[in-house]
């Protein structure tokens, strides 16, 4: 995978970057630090230089935000629904309320999450999906994707330009990054799980009560 994605950035330049960028947003596997920290590298012997490469990052990462927001368009809260009501729903104890609730939710803060969502891994690019499906202003969600967007790919980018043909240390560094924030999201998911059928519980033994 790191050959094809150097291939690529070598013989296309920007519009490779671009295109790259846009794929690991829509695909999140595919390492982003590897396309910006070596994009940073090629500045230090091609004609790119770091302002072009991160312009073209920050256009590849609108462009596949924007695919991912459209999905989340596309599968609304309705679609959402009919799966908590199929088998699968039943067997996980949701109803209908609480996709409700989690819209509320990012409804009053989804702007904030866009924004610093952006510089979690995996989690940045599928924070665009439920942009999407709670309607989330368009215009705001092209802003705050942006900043958010702008703000990581000049770090990388200029992380790479700076340490040159040592490039590959950078990438290892945001992968223990990367593997970090994934232990604590996964924490995360699985704590705000037990409260989430605790706090269900208690609601059904004061109901009984």
């Amino acid at each position: 995978m790191q050959e094809i994605i150097i291939d690529i950035m070598n013989n296309y330049g920007y519009f490779g970057i671009a295109f790259l960028v846009a794929f690991e947003n829509i695909f999140p596997p595919i390492p982003s630090e590897i396309i910006l920290t070596f994009g940073g590298f090629m500045t230090t012997y091609s004609k790119m230089g770091i302002v072009g490469v991160v312009i073209a990052a920050t256009i590849g990462s609108i462009i596949g935000a924007i695919v991912l927001y459209l999905f989340g368009r596309i599968f609304t809260k309705e679609r959402l629904g009919k799966i908590v009501d199929s088998k699968i729903g039943r067997i996980l104890r949701f109803k209908k309320s609480d996709i409700y609730k989690a819209e509320d939710w990012f409804t009053k803060k989804g702007k904030l999450t866009v924004l610093f969502c952006r510089f979690i891994p995996i989690v940045r690019s599928l924070i665009s999906i439920p942009a999407g499906m709670t309607k989330m202003s368009f215009p705001l969600f092209i802003i705050y994707t942006t900043i958010g967007s702008l703000i990581w790919n000049i770090a990388l980018v200029c992380l790479g330009a700076l340490a040159g043909n040592k490039w590959m240390d950078v990438v290892d560094f945001i992968d223990k990054y990367s593997k970090v924030c994934l232990i604590i999201i996964c924490i995360l998911i699985v704590v705000g799980i037990i409260l989430f059928y605790k706090n269900r519980k208690n609601k059904k033994h004061s109901t009984a009560k």
